[in-house]
């Protein structure tokens, strides 16, 4: 086996890569795909049309649905939700469940809920705990119920107000080639 899984695990899937560490009382259902150097901790499901690419964390308590995608070096909280249907009904599914892809370098913080079909930005920060309803930018930092744009996140992981202002070093930062770098 290329992968660790515990004994007290049910990984039903055979597409999971190296290096992964699946730990106790998860599930994985047979048509996931886990990248390589993974690490899914305790109490986490995972449904059947989810990707999750390589060099991913996620904390306990997080069940991933049908329509996730999560790509490589992201790192998700604890009990963050995901959802996968706009318009829930009990006994009644969609057609097609909604998107939502979490792009590289993303980091999710505990308890947040990331509602259906948005699309979270390439190494952006989501607060503990906030709810977000729309699509996020790349850098972004987005906290609260609903979630708000507070700032940016450098490439070289400093929080950078509205005014591109690093908080703690007081550098002036802009995009330069796709990266939040200083000027």
């Amino acid at each position: 086996m290329k992968f660790f899984k515990h004994e007290l695990s049910d990984v039903q899937a055979t597409n999971i890569g190296e290096n992964t560490k699946i730990w106790q009382f998860v599930v994985v259902l047979p048509d996931a795909h886990i990248g390589n150097n993974c690490n899914i901790n305790a109490n986490v499901f995972i449904e059947n049309d989810v990707f999750i690419g390589d060099n991913v964390t996620i904390k306990s308590g997080v069940q991933i649905w049908d329509g996730v995608s999560i790509e490589e070096n992201v790192f998700i909280g604890p009990n963050v939700t995901f959802t996968n249907d706009i318009i829930p009904i009990s006994k009644q599914y969609p057609e097609k469940f909604e998107k939502t892809i979490v792009k590289k370098g993303a980091s999710i913080g505990a308890n947040a809920t990331i509602i259906a079909g948005n699309e979270i930005g390439e190494n952006s920060l989501i607060g503990a705990g906030a709810v977000i309803t729309k699509p996020i930018g790349q850098n972004e930092v987005w906290v609260g119920n609903p979630a708000k744009k507070i700032g940016y996140l450098s490439n070289d992981k400093e929080l950078v107000n509205l005014k591109f202002t690093g908080k703690a070093s007081g550098d002036k930062y802009h995009f330069l080639n796709n990266k939040l770098i200083k000027k």
